[in-house]
């Protein structure tokens, strides 16, 4: 017992190095054995995270224009949504007309361009600030766009699915996970149509970052005593909720960790 146990635990670690998983500390693997339900952000985990804008539509506005003022609002940001709206832009940024720029967690961006107010984001973005627009139905990541309190159009953009996903889903499965469980910020339909192309049993949208933390401080009471549960995410908004988790699985475009309290665990892709 005394050799085997350590030899056990040497081999798993010196596979997953073999494959570029870098493991510090073997009680991962066993705290990884036990897990029984595991949690997905949506964004960048189980899509591929690479937006590309699909449509413009301006309103009293050209298309132009519309995506010319987006494009200076996220300027300063590296999200994937705003990437995707700088690339459809693809004309110079003049920084010097950009000032008092705000992100605002889960709800979008806002700044001022060429001394006016605009703001970028989501529904709950506009309705907090008392915008008057018309809510687009069509599947995809809406940014909607207002000029000193004056809606102006909304840009959509496409998410696309990892062509693994499905089937980590499916493997999870057929290795004894009991639930699997997307946590999403996304519209409804959007959360709904990626859930069903996965095979996932539950989704949970619209979340704000701290809705993603209360939704899984319930889901920790679903696991049985010995059970765990895995949170995975990008790592981009999803600090509080990989740190409440038993195992954190943070992934990114060249790194994949996990974290749990003691917990470090390196992937360079």
């Amino acid at each position: 017992m005394v050799i085997s146990v350590p030899l056990s635990f040497f081999g798993g670690i010196g596979g997953a190095s073999k494959i570029g998983i870098l493991v510090k500390g073997s009680n991962y693997l066993e705290a990884l054995s036990k897990a029984e339900i595991v949690v997905f952000d949506k964004t960048g985990t189980l899509t591929e995270g690479t937006f590309e804008v699909q449509e413009v539509n301006g309103v009293n506005i050209s298309k132009e224009e519309l995506i010319r003022i987006a494009a200076h609002v996220e300027n300063y940001s590296n999200h994937p949504i705003s990437i995707s709206v700088k690339k459809a832009y693809n004309g110079e940024i003049n920084k010097e007309t950009i000032s008092d720029t705000k992100e605002i967690a889960g709800l979008g961006i806002m700044a001022k361009i060429e001394n006016k107010c605009v703001l970028v984001g989501n529904e709950k973005l506009m309705k907090e600030n008392n915008i008057s627009f018309s809510s687009c139905t069509k599947i995809g990541t809406i940014l909607y766009v207002a000029i000193d309190g004056e809606y102006k159009g909304y840009i959509l953009i496409a998410d696309k699915i990892k062509e693994d996903s499905k089937k980590a889903i499916n493997m999870l499965k057929q290795n004894g996970i009991k639930q699997t469980i997307m946590l999403t910020g996304d519209k409804k339909e959007v959360g709904e149509s990626v859930s069903s192309c996965l095979n996932i049993d539950k989704v949970y949208t619209e979340l704000l970052p701290d809705g993603k933390v209360e939704k899984l401080e319930n889901l920790m009471k679903e696991k049985s005593e010995k059970g765990k549960l895995i949170f995975v995410g990008d790592g981009i908004n999803d600090a509080p909720v990989l740190t409440l988790a038993d195992i954190g699985i943070a992934m990114g475009g060249v790194r994949f960790r996990f974290c749990n309290r003691s917990i470090r665990c390196c992937y360079h892709d």
